[in-house]
C-alpha cells in the first residue's frame, strides 16, 4: 500500500467510524503508567479521545462497543523532546529542507507551524514506533534559527496536529552558530554580544508598546515581538550549547536578563553539574548516539544518567543531524541511556512525563492516567529491547498505526 493509499485508508476509517471513534480498550500484560509502579495485567479505557479508566483487568469493566486491542507491553506515547522532523524530509533535497533559513543568523520570528509537513514521511516513520508527539521546529544551526512547537504525529493539517504552536525560541552558542566568510557571529563573544543587544532592544521595545500615549507605541516587529515572549517570561530560551564555556556563557545571559532557559545538548554537562542545577534549568540531552567530533568530541552515553543524579529536570531527544534522515529515533536513544547508567524506568520517564514536563504539556501528555489524551503505544516485549516490535500506535483514542515495526 502506498503513503497515498494508507492516508486515504485513515481518512476512510475515521469518516466510518461514527459515534465509536475514540472508543477503546487496551489490556496489557504489563502497563508503564509513568506515573507510578508498573501495572501486571492491566487495563486503560480511552473515551472520546481521553483516558477514562486505568488499572487491573480485575477491577476493570469494559464497555460494551469498545473496541479491545492486547499488548504485551504498553506505555504511554512516546515524547521526542527535540527534533526538526516535519521542517525536515527524508528525501533531503531542498524542497523538504525547512529546518534553516540561512540569510540571517537571528530569525526569532520565523514560526515552525508554517513550516511544518504533517504529511511527511518522516512523522509517520517515527510515530510507527510509538512516538506520539514531537517538540520539532528550527534546527540549532544559526545563533537564534526560529521557533519550535509541540506537534501530535497525526492528522493531514497543522491545526489537528498542534498542541503548542510556540513553545520554545531556538538558539545556538558554539560552533553550531558561527558564520564563515567575515560575516558575523564569527566568534563566540560576538554571538553573546550579539543576542544581549538584541535581547536590551527587545525590553526598550515592550517598555515603549506598554506605554500609557498611544502616540509612543513602536511600529509592530515580528522579532522583537517574538523575542519579547521570552523576556516576558512566557516562552523559553531553547539554546543548543555543547562546550563548558558555552554552557556557562548561556546560564550567565539567562541571569543577566532573567529569562527562562532550557539547555540542549550539554555534550560536557559532566564539568558544570553544579552550575546547571543551581541555575534551575531543564535540559534536553543531546543524542546519545550523535557523532562524537568538533564541539562535541567529550560526549558520554552517561550524560542522563550523570543529569539525573545531579538532580536535573531532563529528557532526551532525536536531535537534528546535517545527514539523512534528519534525526534519530528517540526510542532508540532511551534504550542507550537505558544501558548507561540511566536504567529502564528513568529512561522511559525521559521520553514521556519528564519529556512532557520540560516542554509544559504535562497536563494532558506523557503519562496514563485518568483525563489525559489517550496516547498509547504497545509493543511485543520490552521497548528498548532491539528485536522488539511496536505492535500499534494509538493518539488521543484514533489507532493511527497497526503496522508492525
Amino acid at each position: 500500500m502506498t503513503r497515498r493509499q494508507r492516508l486515504a485508508a485513515l481518512v476512510a476509517g475515521i469518516a466510518s467510524s461514527g459515534a465509536a471513534f475514540g472508543q477503546i480498550a487496551v489490556t496489557g500484560a504489563t502497563v508503564h503508567t509513568a506515573a507510578g509502579e508498573p501495572l501486571e495485567n492491566a487495563v486503560v479505557v480511552i473515551e472520546d479521545g481521553k483516558i477514562s479508566q486505568v488499572g487491573p483487568a480485575s477491577e476493570i469493566e469494559i464497555p460494551d462497543g469498545f473496541r479491545t486491542m492486547t499488548a504485551a507491553v504498553v506505555t504511554p506515547g512516546l515524547i521526542d523532546a527535540r527534533s526538526t522532523i516535519g521542517l525536515s524530509g527524508y528525501l533531503n533535497q531542498e524542497h523538504d529542507q525547512d529546518q534553516i533559513e540561512a540569510s540571517a543568523p537571528m530569525q526569532p520570528e520565523l514560526r515552525a507551524i508554517d513550516a511544518y509537513n504533517p504529511r511527511e514521511a518522516l512523522v509517520e516513520w517515527v510515530r510507527g514506533y510509538g512516538v506520539t508527539t514531537v517538540h520539532t521546529g528550527h534546527a540549532p544551526r544559526s545563533l537564534v534559527s526560529g521557533q519550535t512547537a509541540v506537534i501530535k504525529t497525526r492528522g493531514l493539517t497543522v491545526e489537528e496536529a498542534v498542541v503548542k504552536p510556540l513553545a520554545m525560541i531556538a538558539a545556538t552558542v558554539g560552533d553550531g552558530a558561527r558564520e564563515r566568510g567575515n560575516k558575523a557571529p564569527g566568534t563566540r563573544a560576538k554571538m553573546a554580544a550579539m543576542l544581549r543587544a538584541e535581547l536590551i532592544k527587545t525590553r526598550e521595545y515592550l517598555d515603549r508598546r506598554s506605554a500609557e500615549d498611544e502616540d509612543e507605541h513602536p511600529d509592530r516587529d515580528l522579532r522583537l515581538e517574538a523575542l519579547g515572549e521570552v523576556l516576558e517570561g512566557n516562552v523559553p530560551l531553547l539554546v543548543t550549547a555543547q562546550r563548558t564555556q558555552d554552557i556557562l556563557t548561556v546560564l550567565r545571559i539567562r541571569e543577566e536578563f532573567d529569562i527562562p532557559v532550557v539547555l540542549d545538548g550539554v555534550a560536557e554537562a559532566y564539568d558544570v553539574l553544579d552550575q546547571i542545577r543551581d541555575a534551575g534549568v531543564s535540559v534536553i540531552v543531546h543524542p546519545t548516539m550523535m557523532r562524537a567530533q568538533g564541539e562535541t568530541e567529550n560526549l558520554s552515553f552517561e550524560t542522563a544518567a550523570r543529569l539525573r543524579d545531579a538532580g536535573i529536570p531532563m529528557a532526551l531527544q532525536g536531535g537534528y543531524e546535517s545527514y539523512v534522515p534528519k534525526s534519530r529515533l528517540v526510542l532508540f536513544e532511551a534504550g542507550v541511556a537505558a544501558a548507561h547508567g540511566l536504567g529502564f524506568d528513568d529512561a522511559l520517564r525521559s521520553i514521556t512525563i519528564n519529556a512532557a514536563r520540560v516542554l509544559g504539556v504535562d497536563d494532558r501528555i506523557g503519562s496514563i492516567e485518568v483525563g489525559k489524551d489517550g496516547d498509547i503505544a504497545l509493543y511485543d516485549g520490552d521497548p528498548f529491547e532491539y528485536s522488539t516490535h511496536c505492535v500499534a500506535v494509538i493518539i488521543e483514542g484514533e489507532v493511527v498505526s497497526e503496522e508492525v515495526r
